[in-house]
């Protein structure tokens, strides 16, 4: 929460501008040990896009299915197409081919991804050498927004399932976009807010389930 709160009180300085999402899926569920001591590697977005083999999409396209996804979703802030326009200006839109991790467990990142097309799966490595399907996201559906907001380790990997459009926000451009326009920025912090409570709930519904079996 204080990582977010400086994000709204701190801005960084200009540079030149570079969602979104349907029902939430719940990437959440009851495996829930932390690799406390798995190395954590940082992974910025500028070096992670050339070994995805990520190539720009079209940006009218992208930002059309931007705004829709956007327009779909219940838990966010209603936005003007003027103002969803602008808010993508601070995205940049990628295809990446099937077979790609776009996120990996552990790792620091400085990036979060909302899918505008394709599928991804969701999944956690176990200690024991498992690996747990957490669940698949969709269209609308936003990645890796905890480490985003408190720069915290990656709970899981995503990879894509089939060829996939996304929209990437980089920390430094949600700082700029915060900055420089201030009602886009906080809104796209509460959409990430909702969106970790609506999560949070469904945990503690799912504990309370299992606790309540014992």
């Amino acid at each position: 929460m204080k990582r977010l709160l400086d994000r709204i009180k701190r801005g960084k300085g200009p540079a030149a501008p570079g969602g979104a999402a349907s029902e939430d899926t719940g990437f959440f569920s009851s495996v829930f040990q932390e690799s406390v001591d798995a190395p954590q590697t940082v992974s910025s977005w500028r070096d992670r896009a050339p070994q995805l083999r990520a190539e720009p999409a079209d940006r009218p396209h992208c930002t059309e299915l931007f705004a829709q996804l956007w327009g779909a979703d219940r838990h966010v802030v209603a936005l003007t197409a003027d103002e969803l326009q602008r808010m993508s200006h601070y995205m940049e839109f990628v295809r990446v081919p099937v077979g790609q991790e776009v996120i990996g467990q552990d790792e620091l990142g400085d990036y979060m991804v909302i899918v505008l097309d394709g599928t991804l799966s969701v999944d956690r490595a176990q200690p024991w050498g498992g690996k747990a399907r957490l669940a698949e996201a969709h269209a609308g559906d936003m990645l890796g927004e905890m480490s985003l907001l408190d720069a915290g380790a990656r709970f899981s990997s995503c990879g894509t399932l089939t060829p996939c459009t996304l929209a990437v926000v980089e920390a430094r451009r949600l700082d700029e976009m915060i900055a420089r326009e201030p009602r886009l920025g906080v809104a796209l912090l509460a959409s990430l807010s909702r969106r970790l409570s609506l999560r949070l709930r469904q945990v503690s519904a799912r504990l309370s389930a299992l606790l309540s079996q014992n």
